[in-house]
C-alpha cells in the first residue's frame, strides 16, 4: 500500500503544477460520517478546506449533496443544527447545495437469538437516505460534458460513485481526485482515479467557520453543542 500511496502521490503534485479549475463534488453525508462525526469540526468551511487541500488549483463550483433530516426522540434538535449549517454554506459564493431526500418505513427485521431458538422478528422503522449519490453523479457527468473544470475532485468514499468516475476519465478524459474523509481508501476506487488524498484533522480544524457568521436574514451562531 505504501508503493501505491507513493505513486498516488506523485499524480497529486503533477495536478498541482499548473492553474487548473477545478469542480468539488461533496458527498454531504459521507463527509459526516468518515470525518466529522462525534469531533469539534463539524462547523467545516469546504472552500477553505480546499484551499487548502487543492493549493494551486482554482476552485470553480463546489457542489455539496445532502437531504433534509428530521428530529428523533433522542435528538430533536437535530434539524436546526443542519439548517444552521446549510445557512452557513450559503454565505459562500462557489458552494450549492442540491438535496436529496429521506425514505422512512417499517420493516420486518430478524432478533438475535440464543442457538437453537426459534428465529423472532420485531417491526422497526427504517430510515434511508436516497438521491445524493445519483445527484452527485449526475453533476459530475453533465459538468464534465459541458467542460465546466479541468479537474474534478470527489469528497466521498463510496464505491458506488466508481462507474461516473469511470466515464469522466475514460470517455471524456477529464482527471478526477478524491479527498478521502476515511481512515483507509476504498480499494474499489484506487484503480480508477487519478490522485487522493487524505483528510486529516489538521486541515479540518483550520477550516472552519467563524462562531459567528452574517447573511442576509441576519447574524447566527454556531450550534452549541459542536
Amino acid at each position: 500500500m505504501a508503493g501505491r500511496e507513493a505513486a498516488f502521490h506523485g499524480r497529486l503534485l503533477h495536478f498541482w503544477q499548473a492553474d487548473l479549475t477545478t469542480n468539488v463534488y461533496i458527498d454531504g453525508f459521507n463527509l459526516y460520517y468518515g470525518a466529522l462525526r462525534n469531533t469539534p469540526y463539524r462547523w467545516l468551511n469546504p472552500e477553505v478546506l480546499c484551499q487548502l487541500l487543492l493549493p494551486k488549483n482554482t476552485i470553480g463550483e463546489i457542489k455539496y449533496f445532502t437531504a433534509l433530516v428530521s428530529a428523533r426522540p433522542n435528538d430533536p434538535d437535530q434539524p436546526v443544527r443542519q439548517q444552521l449549517y446549510l445557512r452557513a454554506l450559503g454565505t459562500l459564493p462557489k458552494v450549492s447545495v442540491h438535496l436529496g431526500h429521506f425514505l422512512t418505513h417499517a420493516v420486518t427485521m430478524p432478533l438475535v437469538v440464543p442457538a437453537g431458538q426459534p428465529q423472532q422478528y420485531a417491526r422497526v422503522i427504517k430510515t434511508e437516505e436516497k438521491g445524493s449519490d445519483v445527484n452527485l453523479a449526475t453533476h459530475l457527468l453533465h459538468d464534465a460534458h459541458m467542460s465546466r473544470f479541468d479537474v474534478a475532485v470527489v469528497i466521498s468514499n463510496d464505491s458506488d460513485l466508481l462507474e461516473p468516475i469511470k466515464i469522466v476519465r475514460r470517455e471524456l478524459h477529464k482527471p478526477v481526485g478524491i479527498l478521502n474523509p476515511h481512515s483507509n481508501p476504498s480499494r474499489a476506487l484506487l484503480p480508477h482515479i487519478d490522485f487522493i488524498k487524505q483528510i486529516r484533522a489538521g486541515v479540518l480544524n483550520a477550516a472552519q467557520f467563524p462562531a459567528t457568521l452574517t447573511d442576509k436574514h441576519g447574524t447566527f451562531t454556531k450550534p452549541v453543542t459542536w
